[in-house]
């Protein structure tokens, strides 16, 4: 495995157990930053490993199309992609929030955590297989 690949996974857990302890101190806006930061860079690594160039991109539905076209799936529904794209800036950014009718609570911070996980074990599953 690249010595790259190894820092974006690194990043990626950390931003995973961040949102599991934010998740656990019922701080749901930054539990759903670090959810969707988790993916992302997850993504990333899948890139990286492959020799592909990062876009500076925080669109997980642009980076799943760059991951297939580099031959690499990752198993998101179209409804879990539109859910952590929409995170992105109203989690940093109150003002225009992209979710409007949606204030974070436990069930949609679970729900991001458990996609964040599942996303997490298919990297590695595929790191591990290359």
């Amino acid at each position: 495995m690249r010595n790259e690949t190894l820092k974006w996974l690194k990043y990626a857990e950390e931003n995973l157990a961040s949102a599991r302890v934010l998740l656990d101190s019922d701080l749901y806006n930054p539990c759903l930053q670090n959810a969707q930061q988790a993916v992302e860079k997850l993504l990333k690594t899948l890139l990286v490993e492959s020799g592909a160039k990062i876009r500076k991109t925080h669109s997980i539905a642009e980076l799943m199309v760059i991951l297939s076209q580099v031959g690499h799936s990752v198993a998101l529904t179209e409804d879990e992609i539109d859910l952590l794209d929409s995170i992105y800036l109203p989690s940093k950014y109150p003002v225009g929030s992209a979710l409007p009718d949606l204030d974070p609570n436990r069930v949609i911070c679970e729900r991001c955590v458990g996609i964040a996980q599942r996303v997490r074990d298919s990297v590695i599953a595929r790191l591990d297989t290359e």
